[in-house]
């Protein structure tokens, strides 16, 4: 890892428990020379990291800046978003004997952040914090989907869409387009075979008290158990489950008192 990183993350270490530091501080608790130290104390301070409080012209000193607070609330609401969904995943794994995630997007990807694991014999093997490139599989999709335009497009220039492998992933822009397009149709995404061969994905969007799509509920596995009325009551079982996940963290469904 880039050493300039490792000392950026010292530096911040320094602030558990203690307050505010100065220069003269940080240079004597790390051995490290005050014009290094001075670098990288600057390089924090101009993202909003560290916070400069001059009291006097000799008595400068710093303190964590709210940029970190602004992280803090979303790994706050991301683990929040977990602990509430965790019993509905398990109910919803209950009902439909199939694995279920939960999918939240970071930057470009999409992150499995919890699963409920099926006991059928024939099942997927897949772990909490995989990450997918978000036009592969039907949880990163969806999310995608219900991005503003700006950031979709951004994604649609950066991606290297033919590095994925699996036959069934799409691999032009002009396809991923039209398959958002059909999930805010829809309401929902399907994804068959794209992050493993013979397989099929169904995702139902999670919203937040502000209506925002903070997360997508995924119900996975192979395609010979999804046909017929058992597939129809796995959709119907996942969009309920994600209706209810949504409620519990706030968000107000039409017609709801």
């Amino acid at each position: 890892m880039n050493q300039s990183v490792l000392k950026a993350l010292d530096i911040l270490d320094l602030f558990i428990g203690q307050h505010d530091l100065s220069l003269s501080d940080i240079s004597k608790k790390l051995d490290m020379p005050k014009p290094t130290a001075y670098r990288l104390i600057s390089a924090l301070e101009s993202r909003g990291v560290l916070s400069k409080q001059k009291h006097s012209e000799h008595d400068i000193r710093y303190t964590l800046g709210l940029k970190l607070l602004e992280l803090g609330n979303i790994v706050s609401e991301e683990l929040e978003t977990r602990k509430i969904a965790y019993p509905y995943m398990e109910s919803l794994c209950k009902k439909t004997n199939e694995v279920v995630h939960l999918v939240i997007i970071d930057q470009f990807e999409g992150v499995y952040i919890e699963k409920v694991e099926s006991n059928q014999t024939l099942r997927l093997h897949t772990r909490v914090g995989k990450r997918s490139p978000l036009h592969v599989g039907s949880g990163p999709k969806l999310l995608l989907a219900y991005q503003d335009q700006a950031f979709i497009d951004a994604y649609l220039e950066t991606s290297h869409f033919s590095e994925v492998t699996e036959p069934f992933s799409m691999t032009t822009k002009t396809e991923i387009k039209k398959e958002l397009e059909d999930i805010l149709l829809n309401g929902y995404a399907v994804s068959h075979g794209e992050q493993d061969a013979e397989t099929i994905g169904i995702s139902y969007p999670v919203r937040d008290h502000t209506g925002q799509v903070c997360a997508s509920l995924a119900v996975s596995g192979p395609t010979i158990r999804f046909f017929g009325e058992r597939g129809q009551r796995i959709q119907e079982e996942t969009k309920k489950t994600a209706e209810a996940i949504s409620q519990a963290l706030g968000f107000k469904i039409k017609g709801d008192t």
